[in-house]
Protein backbone atom coordinates (compact mmCIF):
# COMPACT_ATOMS: atom_id res chain seq x y z
CA UNK A 1 0.00 0.00 0.00
CA UNK A 2 1.18 3.52 -0.78
CA UNK A 3 2.72 5.56 2.03
CA UNK A 4 0.35 7.86 3.89
CA UNK A 5 1.72 11.06 2.39
CA UNK A 6 -1.59 12.90 1.92
CA UNK A 7 -2.98 12.04 5.33
CA UNK A 8 0.34 12.84 7.00
CA UNK A 9 0.26 16.26 5.34
CA UNK A 10 -3.28 16.83 6.66
CA UNK A 11 -2.16 15.93 10.18
CA UNK A 12 0.91 18.15 9.90
CA UNK A 13 -1.25 21.10 8.83
CA UNK A 14 -3.68 20.48 11.69
CA UNK A 15 -0.85 20.24 14.19
CA UNK A 16 0.54 23.54 12.93
CA UNK A 17 -2.88 25.20 13.09
CA UNK A 18 -2.95 25.70 9.32
CA UNK A 19 -6.27 25.43 7.50
CA UNK A 20 -6.41 23.73 4.08
CA UNK A 21 -8.40 24.56 0.98
CA UNK A 22 -9.44 21.90 -1.53
CA UNK A 23 -11.22 22.43 -4.84
CA UNK A 24 -13.67 19.79 -6.13
CA UNK A 25 -13.78 18.94 -9.83
CA UNK A 26 -16.61 16.80 -11.24
CA UNK A 27 -15.63 14.99 -14.48
CA UNK A 28 -19.26 15.35 -15.60
CA UNK A 29 -18.81 19.11 -15.70
CA UNK A 30 -15.49 19.45 -17.50
CA UNK A 31 -13.41 17.78 -20.20
CA UNK A 32 -10.04 16.35 -19.09
CA UNK A 33 -8.33 19.30 -20.76
CA UNK A 34 -10.56 21.88 -19.08
CA UNK A 35 -10.24 20.06 -15.77
CA UNK A 36 -6.46 20.27 -16.02
CA UNK A 37 -6.67 23.98 -16.83
CA UNK A 38 -8.94 24.69 -13.87
CA UNK A 39 -6.81 22.57 -11.55
CA UNK A 40 -3.71 24.57 -12.52
CA UNK A 41 -5.62 27.81 -11.95
CA UNK A 42 -6.80 26.51 -8.57
CA UNK A 43 -3.25 25.72 -7.51
CA UNK A 44 -2.12 29.16 -8.65
CA UNK A 45 -5.00 30.67 -6.65
CA UNK A 46 -3.72 28.95 -3.50
CA UNK A 47 -5.60 25.64 -3.30
CA UNK A 48 -3.87 22.90 -1.31
CA UNK A 49 -5.48 19.96 -3.08
CA UNK A 50 -7.86 18.87 -5.84
CA UNK A 51 -10.76 16.49 -5.23
CA UNK A 52 -12.11 14.57 -8.22
CA UNK A 53 -15.51 12.88 -8.19
CA UNK A 54 -19.27 13.27 -8.15
CA UNK A 55 -22.57 11.68 -7.20
CA UNK A 56 -23.71 10.84 -10.74
CA UNK A 57 -20.59 10.62 -12.89
CA UNK A 58 -21.85 9.47 -16.25
CA UNK A 59 -18.46 10.42 -17.73
CA UNK A 60 -16.77 7.14 -18.66
CA UNK A 61 -13.12 8.19 -18.62
CA UNK A 62 -12.46 8.94 -14.94
CA UNK A 63 -8.83 7.88 -15.18
CA UNK A 64 -8.28 10.04 -18.27
CA UNK A 65 -9.61 13.01 -16.33
CA UNK A 66 -7.54 12.29 -13.22
CA UNK A 67 -4.36 11.71 -15.22
CA UNK A 68 -4.85 14.99 -17.06
CA UNK A 69 -5.37 16.89 -13.81
CA UNK A 70 -2.40 15.15 -12.19
CA UNK A 71 -0.07 16.32 -14.95
CA UNK A 72 -1.20 19.93 -14.50
CA UNK A 73 -0.55 20.32 -10.75
CA UNK A 74 1.90 19.47 -8.00
CA UNK A 75 -0.67 19.57 -5.19
CA UNK A 76 -2.38 16.27 -4.26
CA UNK A 77 -5.11 14.92 -6.51
CA UNK A 78 -7.56 13.05 -4.30
CA UNK A 79 -10.48 10.87 -5.37
CA UNK A 80 -13.88 11.76 -3.91
CA UNK A 81 -15.82 8.72 -5.15
CA UNK A 82 -19.54 8.27 -5.47
CA UNK A 83 -19.09 4.52 -5.88
CA UNK A 84 -16.50 1.84 -6.67
CA UNK A 85 -16.39 2.70 -10.39
CA UNK A 86 -14.62 5.98 -9.58
CA UNK A 87 -11.26 4.50 -8.60
CA UNK A 88 -8.46 5.82 -10.84
CA UNK A 89 -4.80 4.69 -10.60
CA UNK A 90 -3.26 8.12 -11.23
CA UNK A 91 -4.68 9.64 -8.04
CA UNK A 92 -2.46 10.36 -5.04
CA UNK A 93 -5.11 9.28 -2.54
CA UNK A 94 -8.76 8.38 -2.17
CA UNK A 95 -11.21 9.45 0.48
CA UNK A 96 -12.52 6.00 1.45
CA UNK A 97 -15.97 7.36 2.20
CA UNK A 98 -18.51 5.69 4.45
CA UNK A 99 -21.86 7.50 4.43
CA UNK A 100 -22.35 7.20 8.19
CA UNK A 101 -25.22 9.70 8.25
CA UNK A 102 -27.35 7.19 6.32
CA UNK A 103 -28.30 3.57 6.75
CA UNK A 104 -27.86 2.31 3.18
CA UNK A 105 -25.52 -0.69 3.42
CA UNK A 106 -24.19 -0.10 -0.09
CA UNK A 107 -22.61 3.16 1.05
CA UNK A 108 -21.58 1.89 4.47
CA UNK A 109 -19.66 -1.19 3.24
CA UNK A 110 -20.97 -2.53 -0.09
CA UNK A 111 -19.15 -0.21 -2.50
CA UNK A 112 -16.06 -0.39 -0.31
CA UNK A 113 -15.76 -4.13 -0.82
CA UNK A 114 -15.89 -3.60 -4.57
CA UNK A 115 -13.36 -0.79 -4.56
CA UNK A 116 -10.82 -2.10 -2.05
CA UNK A 117 -9.07 -4.59 -4.40
CA UNK A 118 -8.59 -1.84 -7.00
CA UNK A 119 -7.18 0.57 -4.43
CA UNK A 120 -4.70 -2.10 -3.36
CA UNK A 121 -3.79 -2.98 -6.94
CA UNK A 122 -3.27 0.65 -7.94
CA UNK A 123 -1.36 1.45 -4.72
CA UNK A 124 -3.54 4.49 -3.96
CA UNK A 125 -3.39 5.89 -0.44
CA UNK A 126 -6.79 5.28 1.22
CA UNK A 127 -7.98 7.75 3.85
CA UNK A 128 -11.00 6.40 5.71
CA UNK A 129 -13.54 9.19 5.94
CA UNK A 130 -16.87 9.49 7.75
CA UNK A 131 -19.07 11.20 5.18
CA UNK A 132 -21.98 13.00 6.81
CA UNK A 133 -24.66 14.58 4.65
CA UNK A 134 -26.33 17.57 6.29
CA UNK A 135 -29.75 19.03 5.49
CA UNK A 136 -29.16 22.11 3.32
CA UNK A 137 -32.52 23.34 2.02
CA UNK A 138 -32.68 21.33 -1.22
CA UNK A 139 -32.64 17.68 -2.28
CA UNK A 140 -29.05 17.12 -3.40
CA UNK A 141 -27.72 14.55 -5.84
CA UNK A 142 -26.01 12.72 -2.98
CA UNK A 143 -29.24 12.40 -1.03
CA UNK A 144 -31.20 11.19 -4.04
CA UNK A 145 -28.59 8.76 -5.39
CA UNK A 146 -27.74 7.27 -2.00
CA UNK A 147 -31.35 6.89 -0.92
CA UNK A 148 -30.51 8.29 2.52
CA UNK A 149 -31.83 11.14 4.61
CA UNK A 150 -29.46 13.95 5.59
CA UNK A 151 -28.79 14.83 9.21
CA UNK A 152 -31.21 17.52 10.49
CA UNK A 153 -29.37 20.84 10.51
CA UNK A 154 -31.07 21.93 13.73
CA UNK A 155 -29.81 18.87 15.67
CA UNK A 156 -26.04 19.35 16.05
CA UNK A 157 -25.69 16.66 18.71
CA UNK A 158 -26.97 14.00 16.31
CA UNK A 159 -24.09 14.91 14.00
CA UNK A 160 -21.66 14.93 16.91
CA UNK A 161 -22.59 11.43 18.01
CA UNK A 162 -22.26 10.10 14.45
CA UNK A 163 -18.81 11.67 14.19
CA UNK A 164 -17.73 10.28 17.56
CA UNK A 165 -18.87 6.79 16.60
CA UNK A 166 -16.92 7.11 13.34
CA UNK A 167 -13.76 8.11 15.22
CA UNK A 168 -14.18 5.16 17.58
CA UNK A 169 -14.52 2.92 14.51
CA UNK A 170 -11.09 4.12 13.37
CA UNK A 171 -12.01 6.62 10.68
CA UNK A 172 -9.38 9.29 10.05
CA UNK A 173 -11.47 12.21 8.81
CA UNK A 174 -14.98 13.60 9.21
CA UNK A 175 -16.54 15.21 6.14
CA UNK A 176 -19.55 17.44 6.89
CA UNK A 177 -21.25 18.03 3.56
CA UNK A 178 -24.20 20.14 2.50
CA UNK A 179 -24.08 18.59 -0.98
CA UNK A 180 -23.40 20.00 -4.43
CA UNK A 181 -25.30 23.23 -5.00
CA UNK A 182 -26.35 23.45 -1.36
CA UNK A 183 -28.44 26.54 -0.70
CA UNK A 184 -27.12 26.72 2.88
CA UNK A 185 -23.74 25.67 4.29
CA UNK A 186 -23.28 23.33 7.25
CA UNK A 187 -24.34 25.25 10.40
CA UNK A 188 -21.51 26.60 12.54
CA UNK A 189 -23.16 25.12 15.64
CA UNK A 190 -22.98 21.64 14.11
CA UNK A 191 -19.29 21.98 13.24
CA UNK A 192 -18.55 23.16 16.77
CA UNK A 193 -20.52 20.27 18.29
CA UNK A 194 -18.54 17.78 16.20
CA UNK A 195 -15.24 19.50 17.02
CA UNK A 196 -15.94 19.18 20.75
CA UNK A 197 -16.17 15.39 20.61
CA UNK A 198 -13.61 14.33 17.96
CA UNK A 199 -9.87 14.83 17.59
CA UNK A 200 -9.62 13.89 13.92
CA UNK A 201 -9.60 16.55 11.16
CA UNK A 202 -12.93 17.92 9.95
CA UNK A 203 -13.66 18.72 6.30
CA UNK A 204 -16.53 21.05 5.49
CA UNK A 205 -18.10 21.56 2.06
CA UNK A 206 -21.28 22.67 0.35
CA UNK A 207 -22.73 26.17 0.17
CA UNK A 208 -19.43 27.97 0.84
CA UNK A 209 -19.31 30.80 -1.69
CA UNK A 210 -17.06 33.45 -0.15
CA UNK A 211 -14.11 33.97 2.17
CA UNK A 212 -16.29 35.19 5.02
CA UNK A 213 -18.26 31.94 5.11
CA UNK A 214 -15.06 29.89 4.87
CA UNK A 215 -13.62 31.71 7.87
CA UNK A 216 -16.85 31.14 9.81
CA UNK A 217 -16.46 27.41 9.26
CA UNK A 218 -12.83 27.22 10.38
CA UNK A 219 -13.60 29.36 13.43
CA UNK A 220 -16.33 26.84 14.26
CA UNK A 221 -13.80 24.01 14.07
CA UNK A 222 -13.29 22.89 10.45
CA UNK A 223 -9.75 22.06 9.30
CA UNK A 224 -10.33 21.77 5.54
CA UNK A 225 -12.69 23.82 3.36
CA UNK A 226 -13.99 22.46 0.05
CA UNK A 227 -15.64 24.42 -2.76
CA UNK A 228 -16.89 23.19 -6.13
CA UNK A 229 -19.63 25.27 -7.70
CA UNK A 230 -17.48 28.41 -7.58
CA UNK A 231 -15.82 27.06 -10.71
CA UNK A 232 -18.99 27.71 -12.70
CA UNK A 233 -19.15 31.40 -11.76
CA UNK A 234 -17.63 34.23 -13.78
CA UNK A 235 -15.76 35.56 -10.74
CA UNK A 236 -15.04 32.10 -9.35
CA UNK A 237 -11.27 32.31 -9.65
CA UNK A 238 -11.12 35.59 -7.77
CA UNK A 239 -13.36 34.21 -5.03
CA UNK A 240 -11.12 31.14 -4.78
CA UNK A 241 -8.09 33.40 -4.38
CA UNK A 242 -9.81 35.31 -1.59
CA UNK A 243 -10.76 32.08 0.22
CA UNK A 244 -7.25 30.67 -0.09
CA UNK A 245 -5.70 33.91 1.17
CA UNK A 246 -8.12 34.12 4.09
CA UNK A 247 -7.43 30.52 5.15
CA UNK A 248 -3.67 30.88 4.67
CA UNK A 249 -3.55 33.89 6.98
CA UNK A 250 -6.12 32.61 9.48
CA UNK A 251 -5.08 32.44 13.11
CA UNK A 252 -7.35 30.87 15.72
Amino acid sequence: MAAAKVFDAILAAKSAGRKLYWVLLDPDDFSPEKGAEIAAQSQAAGADGVLVGGSLLYASQVETFVASVKKAVTIPVILFPGDATQVAPSADAILFLSLVSGRNPDFLIGEHVKGAPLIREYQIEPVSTAYMLVECGITTSVEFMSGTRPLPRTKPMIAAMHALAAQYMGMKLVYLEGGSGASEPVPNEMITAVRKVVDIPIICGGGIRDAETAIEKVKAGADIIVTGNLLRKADGLEVMKSIAKALNTFQQ
